[in-house]
Parts: structure tokens; C-alpha cells; sequence
């Protein structure tokens, strides 16, 4: 401060008092020689003293003032008396300078060393037609030397940039030309270009040019140079940061060639051929245009008729021969075959006996005569038919041997008592069941399974005292880790098989233990997920945990004093429907059965789907699989049937059906703006090396089944699910899918080189039914210290909707905060039966169904009950059933098996004016009175 208040108080004189230290006679005597009075020139040379001239061992350098500290300035001369700092030609005053003297050693010189400080204030002050500078002035004996200038400018860097980058779409092997004019600065800012957040090295990818006036020059695109490109410009005072330009490489589409021209389309007259080609020769990307032409071509072919053969009249018998036959012949020729027409069925000659018995052969008539070959023919044509006989009897038992192997997978068994041994179970309905059990057994069941005999007679549960209770656990029950067992009492065996035709029960195949033996042993892969239950006339749900995949069968639906156990799977495996032209599978493949099962009512099937529904975007057909292994449409969602029905909502299909089997939805998208819902997630671990951590990002269709799968996978990778899983809408416009890693920390955490970014072509991502679709990330710390990860995920569909998943997590377990997967609500109870699977009491029930079935003078109320539920179409198809309110009803008990809405019922009830009965208000208490009532009613 003492400085700058000293020079401040110079500026008009002290900076001219002219320094004057030992050498006034010295400048006195250069001024009378110059003729001149004033002091403020010193003296060039001194002539008459000897010595040498000062030499600058140190020159002041140029400098800049950052924000407001003052920068320091310094010289060194040898030999030198004395050094003084001239400032824009005016002398800076001595206070001002802070010098050093020494002696040089080697040559025995004075060596002085000045340092000044020039100030933000100073810079600023002055006004000039050049920038402010300051150069040295040594003196020594012989005279005076001179430094170079130094200029002293105040250093800065504006915010905005002259031109920011413009992003741009170009083809493949075109160029690309970013320009960037960075912002006015002082020293001229240094530009650097990023792609997705990483520095570009020209000097690594010679296809890069960033040396041309701070532009980014790409001389032929590639797929990989797609992204988001940034200029960044800095000097010592500052960074600025451009706007990005998304970059965008596309391929135009271009035909493959042709195939062979297909076969006449007709056999006879005539047809067409066809030839045809796809745009897959490049398939376009990233926005590129389709091929323009016809992919079909159609000529007209005529293909000759073909014309079978027939036979001309037999000719005139023949001369009797020797051996008294005579014969006659035709041909194949009233018309011969033409064009691959069939040939004349038939014998083309005949012979017969032309003397009636009367022929002499060996002095004998012949028909007295027996010759031995034709003995040898009867014992021919005798044996023949014995073996003829006999392949067809051991084909026969081939038949029925394979068709009862293949029907007894989940057949129905006949089993007499002569059944009961040591490795199976039968329960039957004439068995008293404990009402405090909440699952009943009304039909028997045999248990024929290796693991149930060694369960069960280990268990000793095979007591032979009649009058002890028996607890049975079935092998599904085991498999599904349900804690309840139904309690049975071991009296009245005799006579408890139903009698007649009607034997209604299920047995469990060995094959068909698959899905428990690995439950049991906790192997992590399987072809699908599977479960079952045994219901009989009271009905129930039957549920796949966290898959959104459930059955409800009514009550009543089973005959009386019969139960099936019935099971449904859903194929994790490769589908075996393939998708046909622009067909998308968008549900998976579930199976009901058993298939031979009959039920007198609809059961409700509950199929997920991803389609975001929209009728004018999508054409959703409901198929089925043929005993043969093909898929045929059952019905299209939105067609008129009287065989089913399918209730679409946003997230599932409630579907009505009288027959078990297997059973999917498939879509057609009708424009591009079809969408299907993916669920994109993101899961962490840790690598082999500890210094690694990887990143998977899935996107996989929005089904709970297709997620589940994603979770089984990474729980035997070891992975942890990072963030709340999001939705994702991805259009059918063939447009590709991008993933990228944002914002990762730059000094704790790095990324390898060009995998920020990866791209998935829209083909994989809309067929994407098959694997599981996801990206790998590799991110390596830089020191083990490093514990915590924050950065962001960034999926996006070109020219589509995006997501980004926040990430912000610790890699070490011990402290990561765990993601909940699924909600609890389906994995309770598997499979419910009876009154408690079911959200409306059977009395109240029985009550509507029994007040809307009847017709009134304003029409079938049974509509009205439809429309309330928003049930607008095909209701030609409730109009077939016995009651129409009850169908509707299961299919409400279907729609809402979450959440269970009472209210929303009981106010649809209110608006019709049929009933006035708050459903919501029935409290637990009421709901068991009543089921326990109906129980009692029906003799359970």
C-alpha cells in the first residue's frame, strides 16, 4: 500500500525527479552537453569513464493482471551501479523499486537485480495509443544500457461466444464442419472440442482435423462419430463452455437383391408370380431415408391344367391259349395323362379260364388237378396275412403307448384302490374337512412324484391308524413355500372314490417337477416360470408372483365333488411364436391347464402386455398354439366374438375363455406413432478388479415377467439395482436407441475412450422379446479411496422421448442404500381359494347377479351394469352366457385384483338405482359371517 500511495503521489512529479544517487555530475554534465535542462533524459554514455557498458542477464517479460493483484517485474544487469524502471517514458520512483546487489565470482562484476510492482489501478489509469509498458535503464562506468519493453495488459475472458457450434445431420462418409468462434479475451483464449463430455485427440484419429481457426472438421462420418460435441475455450482467467451440437450420422437404406421368382400361385390357369426385396442392403439408420421403390414385384403366369388318365374299352378276348386261358387288354389313352395328371388306376389286362372247368392237363380235368404251386401260393398269401396281422397289432400298441405318454402330463388319471401304496396320496370328497383349514381338497389327488414319496414317508405321514389326523402337504405346496397345509381326517376310507363317468382329478407327472425340483435346489436358470393350485367348485385365483400374470376361476365353473389341480406357466425360454412382417409380440407366452379340463363358466386370464394402447396406432390380435406347435389368431382385440373376450387395459389384457391352453399377444402397428413401453434400469457391481466397477443398463419390455428376468439374472451377477426403474416410450419410426454416461466425476472416476456413448438400431430394440436388451459400462476409480459414484444415465430414442436415471450410490455394499425390486401384494398366497379369493361376498353376489339378470321395461340391466364398468363393447358375447351379471362381475374381480375398489362398484350400483348397498362398508367381521354362512349352506 506504501508503494502504490508513493506512486500515486508521483505521477505528476516525483516520476520526473530524476534519481540521483553519487552520479549528479555525471548527468549534469550530459545535460550541458545536450543543450538541454531538463533531468528527466538520462544520460546514454558517459565517454570519459572507463569500464564497460551493463549487460541484462534478466529482461522484464510481458505479464498479465489477473483479476486485482498487482504482477511483479524484474531485471538484471552486470555490470551495473544502478537499475531504474521506465514506465510508458516516465521514471517510476526509487521507493518504488526493491533491488539486490551482488558480486559475480567469476569475473569480479557488480550484479544488480530491481524488482517493481505494477498494480490493476496503474493499467487502468493510463491512456495511451499503445498498451502500458515498462522497460530497465542500467548505468555503470562507461554509460548506460537499455532492456526490451515489457507490456503489461489486465487479462479477461467474455462469457458468451462469438458462434457457438450448430448441431447437424449428415450421411455416412460425409463431412462434418462444427464451427466455433470462442469468446474475446485477453490472451486469446485456447480451444478445446469434447465429444460427450470427452476431450478429442486430432492427433490420435486422423479423420479429425480441430487445427483449422478453432473449427471441428470430420473428414467422412462414421457411425461412431454420432453425439454431442462442446467447445471449450480457457485462458489463465477462465473456462467457457459452448452450447452442444448434436451430431447425428444416418444411413440412407438401400435395396438387397431380388429373390428368385416364386412358384405359379395357382396349379391350373392362370395366377401370379412374385419376386421381392428388403431395404436391408444397408438397413437405414438413425433417421435415414427407406428405400424408394416397390420391395414386390408381380408377373402373371399361366400354369397348364393337368389332365388324369383314362382307360380305352377292353379289346376282344384272345385266342384260348395252351393252358386254356385266354386274355384281353386296354390302355391308359381316352385321354393318356398330360401336365402331371394321374396315371389310369387299375390292371391294364385280364385272363381268365376259357373252357369253364373243361381243360385236359395231364390227362386229367383240371379242376381235378391240385399242383404244388398252387399249394405253395396258398401257404404264401396265409403267412402274409399273419404278419400283416401281427404289424398292425404292434402299432396299435406303439399308438396307444405314446398317446397316453403324451396325454399324461397333466391328464386325467383314473385311479382305483388298488392305487393306494406306499408312494401315493389319495384324498377324496367324502372326507370331513377341518373348517378352520383355509384350503380344501373336494376331489382326490394322486401325487406320483419320486420327491413327494420321499417327503411324505419320511414325513410319516402314511400313519396306518385310522383315527389320527393326517397333515398333507402336496409337492406344489412344497415347491411354492406355502406355510398352510390342509388337515384331513384319516376316517371313512371305504367307498370314497365318485362313481360313474365323471372322475374329475389331476395326477402330477414326473416331467412336470421340473419347476419344483429347482426351486428346491436353487438352480438360477430355467425355460419358465410355473405354479399351481388345486380348486374345485368354489372357485379361486390362482397367481404368478411379481409377473402380473393370474387366473381366476369362478365359482362354479368346476363341477361339484370334483377338483383339478390346475397350473400356469409362463415361457422364459426362446418364443415360439415368431413374429410375422411387422408383427411384435408384446406379452409373454402363458400356459393354462390342464388342457382337457371343461369348465361350465369363463375363466378370466391376465396376460400383461407393453403396448401403449391406442386403437389408431395399433392392431392387437389375442393367438393361441396349436396342439401341432403354430400360433392362430384367436380373435383381434377390438372384433365382435361370441367364443371369448378381451378387455384391454394400459398395462394388461383380461382375457374370457372357455378352454385352457397357450396364449400370447401380438401387435401391428398401423403408423409409426405405435408405441411400446419399455422399462429401462440400471444395476451396479463390483469387477474382478477392485479398482473397476461396471454399469448394465437394460431396457426391457414393460411386463413385471420381463423385468423379473432381468432381476433373477443380475441377482446371480451380483448386481444392484441404482435407481427406481422409469418408463420409456419407444415409437415404431425406426429410429435407434442411445445410451450414455453424463457428468461423471473428472477426478475421481474415468470412463474408457468412445464407450460413453453406445447405440442399439431400432430392430433390436422393437423385436427385443428375445434377450433381455442391455449395455455395459466399465468405470474405473482412480484411487481406492474413492467410494461414492454420482453420474447420469441418459436413454433416448432419436427424434423420441427420453429418460434419465440419477445415479448416486456407494459401491461398497455395507453402505448402499437397497431399491426395492417388487411390491409384496402378489407374492403372499400363490394360489387362493374358496370365498377369499374373491373381493365381492357370494351372498351380495348372488343378490346382483340375481336383480340384473332380469329383464325390465327399460331393457336386459345387465347393459347397464356393463356400461357403469366401462365395458362398451362386444356385449353380444355376455348376452350368450346364462348370466350375464356374473361374467361381468368376474371380469370386474379380474380388473381389480389390487386394489380391490368396492366403492367404485357399490357407485355404479347407486347411479343405475338398482341397489343402494355400500359394498365398502362391509366390515371383516361381515365378509367371514357370510362366507362361513354360505359354507354351511353348501355343506362344507
Amino acid at each position: 500500500m506504501g508503494r502504490a500511495a508513493a506512486a500515486g503521489e508521483g505521477a505528476g512529479g516525483a516520476r520526473r525527479w530524476l534519481p540521483w544517487l553519487g552520479l549528479c555530475f555525471w548527468a549534469a554534465g550530459a545535460a550541458a552537453a545536450r543543450g538541454t535542462d531538463n533531468g528527466e533524459v538520462l544520460p546514454e554514455s558517459i565517454p570519459s569513464a572507463p569500464g564497460t557498458l551493463p549487460h541484462f542477464i534478466e529482461e522484464p517479460d510481458d505479464a498479465y493482471i489477473i483479476k486485482s493483484n498487482p504482477i511483479a517485474l524484474r531485471c538484471k544487469a552486470r555490470p551495473a551501479m544502478q537499475i531504474f524502471f521506465k514506465c510508458n517514458g516516465e521514471w517510476v520512483h526509487q521507493n518504488e523499486h526493491v533491488s539486490e546487489e551482488s558480486l559475480d565470482e567469476s569475473s569480479g562484476l557488480k550484479v544488480r537485480e530491481v524488482f517493481i510492482n505494477v498494480t490493476r489501478q496503474q493499467v487502468e489509469d493510463f491512456h495511451g495509443p499503445e498498451d502500458y509498458w515498462c522497460q530497465c535503464v542500467a548505468w555503470s562506468h562507461l554509460g548506460t544500457s537499455k532492456s526490451r519493453k515489457a507490456s503489461v495488459r489486465i487479462a479477461y475472458l467474455r462469457k458468451n461466444f462469438e458462434q457457438d457450434p450448430q448441431g447437424r445431420e449428415v450421411p455416412i462418409e460425409g463431412m462434418i464442419v462444427l464451427h466455433c468462434r470462442p469468446p474475446e479475451g485477453v490472451p486469446a483464449a485456447e480451444v478445446e472440442w469434447l465429444k460427450n463430455e470427452e476431450p478429442i485427440d486430432s492427433e490420435q484419429d486422423e479423420n479429425i482435423d480441430t487445427r483449422a481457426d478453432h473449427n471441428l472438421i470430420i473428414r467422412q462420418a462414421r457411425l461412431s462419430d454420432s453425439g454431442n460435441y462442446t467447445c471449450m475455450a480457457a485462458n489463465i482467467v477462465a473456462k467457457r463452455r459452448s452450447l452442444s451440437a448434436t451430431v447425428v450420422v444416418y444411413v440412407n437404406g438401400g435395396w438387397s437383391s431380388w429373390t428368385e421368382w416364386s412358384a405359379c400361385n395357382v396349379r391350373c390357369g392362370r395366377g401370379w408370380q412374385k419376386r421381392s426385396r428388403t431395404c436391408t442392403n444397408p438397413a437405414p439408420l438413425n433417421g435415414g431415408a427407406f428405400c424408394e421403390g416397390m420391395s414386390v414385384q408381380k408377373i402373371t403366369c399361366t400354369s397348364l391344367c393337368p389332365v388324369d388318365g383314362s382307360w380305352e374299352v377292353w379289346s376282344e378276348w384272345s385266342v384260348c391259349s395252351p393252358e386254356c386261358e385266354h386274355l384281353r387288354i386296354r390302355e391308359c389313352t381316352a385321354p393318356p395323362p398330360r401336365n402331371g395328371g394321374k396315371f389310369c388306376e387299375g390292371l391294364s389286362q385280364e385272363s381268365e379260364n376259357c373252357t369253364d372247368g373243361l381243360c385236359i392237363l395231364d390227362k386229367k380235368p383240371l379242376h381235378e388237378i391240385k399242383p404244388q404251386s398252387i399249394e405253395n401260393a396258398s401257404d404264401i398269401a396265409l403267412y402274409s396275412g399273419l404278419g400283416a396281422a401281427v404289424v398292425a397289432v404292434a402299432v396299435l400298441v406303439i399308438g396307444v403307448t405314446l398317446y397316453r405318454r403324451s396325454q399324461s402330463d397333466y391328464g386325467v388319471d383314473v385311479i382305483d384302490s388298488s392305487a393306494l401304496t406306499g408312494n401315493s396320496l389319495l384324498l377324496n370328497s367324502s372326507m370331513q374337512p377341518d373348517l378352520t383349514v383355509s384350503r380344501t381338497y373336494s376331489g382326490p389327488i394322486c401325487l406320483q412324484d419320486p420327491l413327494d414319496k420321499e417327503l411324505m414317508t419320511e414325513s410319516s405321514l402314511f400313519n396306518p391308524l385310522s383315527d389320527i389326523k393326517v397333515k398333507v402337504q402336496s409337492s406344489f405346496m412344497v415347491s411354492l413355500g406355502v406355510p398352510e397345509r390342509a388337515e384331513y381326517h384319516g376316517k371313512n376310507h371305504s367307498g370314497t372314490f365318485p362313481h360313474g363317468n365323471n372322475r374329475s382329478f389331476s395326477t402330477v407327472h414326473p416331467r412336470n417337477k421340473t419347476p419344483y425340483l429347482q426351486n428346491l435346489s436353487s438352480l438360477p436358470t430355467r425355460t419358465e416360470l410355473r405354479t399351481t393350485g388345486v380348486f374345485g367348485h368354489l372357485g379361486g385365483r390362482l397367481v404368478m408372483p411379481n409377473t402380473g400374470v393370474s387366473l381366476l376361476i369362478p365359482h362354479g365353473a368346476i363341477p361339484e365333488e370334483n377338483s383339478w389341480e390346475i397350473y400356469m406357466s409362463i415361457n422364459q425360454g426362446e418364443p415360439s411364436l415368431q413374429s410375422d412382417g411387422s408383427e411384435v409380440l408384446l406379452s409373454p407366452e402363458v400356459t393354462c391347464g390342464p388342457p382337457d379340463m371343461i369348465v361350465t363358466t369363463p375363466f378370466a386370464l391376465t396376460i400383461p402386455h407393453c403396448a401403449d394402447v391406442s386403437s389408431e396406432h395399433w392392431n392387437i390380435h389375442l393367438k393361441k398354439r396349436t396342439q401341432q406347435g403354430t400360433w392362430e389368431e384367436v380373435m383381434s382385440v377390438e372384433d365382435e366374438s361370441t367364443s371369448c373376450y378381451c378387455l384391454l387395459d394400459p398395462f394388461a389384457c383380461h382375457v374370457l375363455l372357455d378352454s385352457f391352453g397357450t396364449y400370447a399377444l401380438t401387435g401391428e402397428p398401423i403408423t409409426d406413432c405405435a408405441v411400446k413401453q419399455l422399462k429401462v434400469a440400471v444395476f451396479g457391481c463390483m469387477s474382478c478388479n477392485s479398482l473397476d466397477y461396471n454399469l448394465r443398463v437394460y431396457c426391457v419390455d414393460n411386463t413385471p415377467c420381463a423385468f423379473q428376468e432381468v432381476v433373477s439374472d443380475e441377482r446371480h451377477q451380483g448386481g444392484q439395482l441404482l435407481e427406481e426403474p422409469k418408463l420409456l416410450h419407444f415409437k415404431g419410426n425406426t429410429f435407434s436407441l442411445q445410451i450414455s454416461v453424463l457428468d461423471i466425476p473428472p477426478f475421481l472416476w474415468r470412463i474408457k475412450p468412445f464407450t460413453a456413448c453406445q447405440e442399439v438400431p431400432f430392430s433390436r430394440v422393437w423385436c427385443s422379446n428375445r434377450q433381455p436388451l442391455h449395455c455395459a459400462f466399465s468405470l474405473e476409480r482412480y484411487t481406492p479411496t474413492t467410494t461414492q459414484l454420482s453420474c447420469k444415465i441418459c436413454i433416448r430414442q432419436l427424434k423420441g422421448h427420453e429418460q434419465i436415471l440419477q445415479v448416486q450410490t456407494s459401491i461398497l455394499e455395507s453402505e448402499r442404500e437397497t431399491i426395492t425390486f417388487f411390491a409384496q401384494e402378489d407374492s403372499t398366497f400363490p394360489a387362493q381359494t374358496g370365498p377369499r379369493a374373491f373381493k365381492i361376498p357370494y351372498s351380495i353376489r348372488q343378490r346382483i347377479c340375481a336383480t340384473f339378470d332380469t329383464p325390465n321395461a327399460k331393457g336386459k340391466d345387465w347393459q347397464m351394469l356393463a356400461q357403469k364398468n366401462s365395458i362398451n363393447r362386444n356385449l353380444s358375447y355376455f348376452a350368450t352366457q346364462s348370466s350375464p351379471s356374473a361374467v361381468i362381475l368376474n371380469l370386474w374381480e379380474a380388473r381389480h385384483q389390487h386394489d380391490g375398489d368396492l366403492d367404485s362398484l357399490a357407485c355404479a350400483l347407486e347411479e343405475i338405482g338398482r341397489t343402494h348397498t355400500k359394498l365398502s362398508n362391509i366390515t371383516e367381521s361381515q365378509l367371514d359371517e357370510a362366507d362361513f354362512n354360505y359354507s354351511r349352506q353348501n355343506g362344507l
